[in-house]
C-alpha cells in the first residue's frame, strides 16, 4: 500500500469511527415510566375473596379483578404482601388456620400471569405465610407457624426452612421481615391463635450467608412492622397491648444489633430516598399519614394537603419516579375500596376503585 492510499484509508477509518460514535450519542438511553399500578386487596376472611386490581395509567381505566381476568381463577383467601424482585411479582396469600389455602404466586410483572404457585401447605392446614423479603437471589417468607421459608428466585422453590424458637418452645406469630447488612430481621407479636409461644417482645436476627439464628434483640411489647432505612437503620412498629402498654417506634442498627431510641409513636413508617411518611394511628383509632423525620424520629405535618377526604387508611406506597403517594382506603372493610394517588405536595391527582381492602399500592415500570 502507498504512502496516500494508507493515508485514505485511515481517514476513512477515522471518520467511520467519528460517524458510529455519533450514532451512538445520538440515541435516546432506556429511562422508565409509570405505566400502571398493581393493587393488592386483602379481602375478608372467610370469604375468598382476595384480588389484584390493575390501572392502567394510559387508559385511565381500572380492572378491579385484574389477576382473575388474566388467570382465569380466583386469587384466594386474605392476601397479605405484594413485592416486585427483578421481573416477577410475589404475592403471599396467608389462607386461613385449619384450611390448605396458603401460598405464595409468583407473577410476570408485565403482564400480572401466574409463572407459578409455591404451596405453603402441609397436609391438612396452611402454614399461614405473612411477608416476604429478597436478597442475593433468594426469598425470605415468614409464616405465622413460626418458621422462615427460603424460596430460590431462580427454580422457584422452597430450598429451605429455619423453625425460630421461643426459649425452649417453638415460636409462632412471625410478622415482617427485612433485609439489612447481610442479616434478615424479623418479628413476632402475640396473636389470639397462639397466645404462648409469640415472640412478643423480640427481634430475631438471621445470618444469610449460614441461614441461622444469631441474635435477639429486645424491643418494646408485640413488634409487628420493621422497615429498613437507606443508612442501615431499621424502625420497628410495636403495638404495645392496647390498654396499659402503650405504642413505641424502636430505631434498631444493624451495626450494633442494638435498640438506639425509642418513640413514643403508635406508628408504620413508609421510608423512601427521598420524603419519608408514617401512618400514625390515633386516640380515637384513626389512622393519618404524615410527613415523618428517620433521623429524628419526628412527625411533621399532615400529607394530604387538599382536604381529600380518606374514611379508613389502610396502606401507603410512594412512585420513585415522581414521589407521589398511593393511598388506600378500605373505607368500611366489607366493599370495594378506592385508591387515591396524590403528588409529592399532598394534592390528589386522581383515584380509582379497587377491591376489598386494599393494602398494597406496586407501581409498574416499563423502560422506554
Amino acid at each position: 500500500m502507498t504512502t496516500n492510499n494508507l493515508k485514505k484509508g485511515l481517514l476513512a477509518l477515522s471518520l467511520g469511527l467519528f460517524f458510529f460514535s455519533s450514532c451512538k450519542k445520538d440515541k435516546s438511553p432506556a429511562f422508565e415510566q409509570l405505566k400502571g399500578i398493581y393493587v393488592l386487596n386483602e379481602g375478608r376472611v372467610d370469604y375468598e375473596n382476595a384480588s389484584i386490581s390493575y390501572y392502567n395509567l394510559e387508559t385511565k381505566e381500572v380492572t378491579p379483578d385484574y389477576f382473575k381476568s388474566v388467570n382465569g381463577r380466583a386469587l384466594g383467601e386474605t392476601a397479605n404482601d405484594l413485592k416486585q424482585y427483578g421481573s416477577k411479582i410475589y404475592c403471599v396469600v396467608s389462607g386461613v388456620q385449619g384450611k390448605k389455602k396458603s401460598f405464595v404466586e409468583v407473577l410476570d410483572a408485565a403482564t400480572g400471569r401466574s409463572i407459578k404457585t409455591i404451596s405453603f401447605n402441609g397436609d391438612t392446614e396452611g402454614y399461614l405465610p405473612r411477608y416476604i423479603a429478597f436478597d442475593k437471589g433468594k426469598a425470605y417468607v415468614s409464616r405465622y407457624d413460626g418458621k422462615i421459608s427460603r424460596i430460590d428466585t431462580a427454580s422457584l422453590s422452597i430450598d429451605a426452612n429455619l423453625q425460630l424458637m421461643n426459649g425452649g418452645d417453638i415460636a409462632e406469630g412471625i410478622e415482617e421481615l427485612t433485609v439489612a447488612n447481610g442479616k434478615l430481621y424479623v418479628t413476632g407479636s402475640d396473636h389470639f391463635l397462639f397466645p404462648q409461644r409469640s415472640l412478643s417482645d423480640k427481634v430475631v436476627v438471621i445470618d444469610l450467608p449460614t441461614f441461622k439464628v444469631i441474635k435477639e434483640i429486645p424491643v418494646n411489647l408485640n413488634p409487628t412492622r420493621i422497615t429498613t432505612l437507606d443508612n442501615g437503620d431499621l424502625l420497628v412498629t410495636c403495638s404495645g397491648n392496647y390498654w396499659d402498654i402503650p405504642a413505641k417506634l424502636d430505631r434498631l442498627s444493624s451495626a450494633t444489633d442494638k435498640v438506639t431510641a425509642s418513640y413514643d409513636l403508635d406508628a408504620t413508617v413508609v421510608a423512601t430516598k427521598g420524603q419519608s411518611y408514617a401512618m400514625v394511628t390515633g386516640t380515637d383509632w384513626t389512622i393519618n399519614l404524615y410527613t415523618f423525620n428517620t433521623s429524628t424520629g419526628s412527625l411533621g405535618t399532615p400529607f394530604i394537603t387538599d382536604a381529600t377526604p380518606i374514611t379508613s387508611l389502610y396502606g401507603a406506597n410512594v412512585n420513585s419516579l415522581d414521589q407521589s403517594v398511593a393511598l388506600t382506603d378500605a373505607i368500611d372493610y366489607k366493599n370495594n375500596g378506592q385508591v387515591y394517588v396524590f403528588d409529592k405536595f399532598g394534592k390528589k391527582q386522581y383515584a380509582f376503585e379497587a377491591g376489598v381492602n386494599p393494602k398494597i399500592a406496586l407501581f409498574q415500570y416499563i423502560k422506554k
